[in-house]
Order: structure tokens, then C-alpha cells, then sequence
């Protein structure tokens, strides 16, 4: 499956637009990473326990929204994006959506 955030892709032609695809995840952080991710604030740096809960929520989403392409038939999806937003304290929805297509 290709994957790209540009509306075309490079060396091949589109013949049929799918329609959106999407996946989504919702996580929360733990106490764990919370009372560690607090002292990390006192002193500074990049907090890696959130980079990665973040970093793995992605690939979720992404992977999800690749079986609902596969589902539709698509050889591709354009236009990739994501977001993010809270849905309760402590908790946020990562979603990934694009456009599946067919090429020739």
C-alpha cells in the first residue's frame, strides 16, 4: 500500500477515487508516566515516555486506516493526514485519514 500526503503520486496515474478511509485510537497516560513526565518538567528535556505513547498512537491509527483501505480494494492512499484532540482528561484521540484510490 502506498501512503503519501501529496494529492498525486509520483510516476503513476490515478484511475479511480475510493473515497475517505480512516483510523483512529484513543489513549490515556498512566500514573507511571505522569509522576515521571512530572519531575522531567521540573528540570527540562523532552518527555520520551509521551513521545513514545504519541509516537505508537500514530502507527495505530495509520495501521487502522490501511485494513479500511485494503477493505475498500485501494492500491493507495493520497492526501494522508492526521490529527489529534482530547476527548476527557487525560485521554486523546489520534485519528489518521486519507483519500483511497485505485491506480493503473
Amino acid at each position: 500500500m502506498i501512503i503519501t500526503t501529496t494529492e498525486t503520486i509520483a510516476g503513476r496515474e490515478i484511475s479511480e477515487t475510493l473515497g475517505v478511509v480512516r483510523g483512529s485510537t484513543v489513549r490515556a497516560r498512566n500514573i507511571g508516566r505522569d509522576i515521571f513526565a512530572g519531575l522531567k518538567n521540573i528540570v527540562g528535556g523532552e518527555i520520551s515516555e509521551y513521545t513514545k505513547l504519541l509516537a505508537d498512537s500514530r502507527e495505530e491509527a495509520l495501521h487502522r486506516m490501511t485494513q479500511d483501505a485494503q477493505k475498500l480494494g485501494a492500491d493507495a492512499i493520497v492526501n494522508l493526514r492526521f490529527t489529534t484532540s482530547a476527548v476527557m482528561q487525560n485521554a486523546a484521540e489520534i485519528l489518521a485519514f486519507g483519500t483511497a484510490v485505485k491506480l493503473k
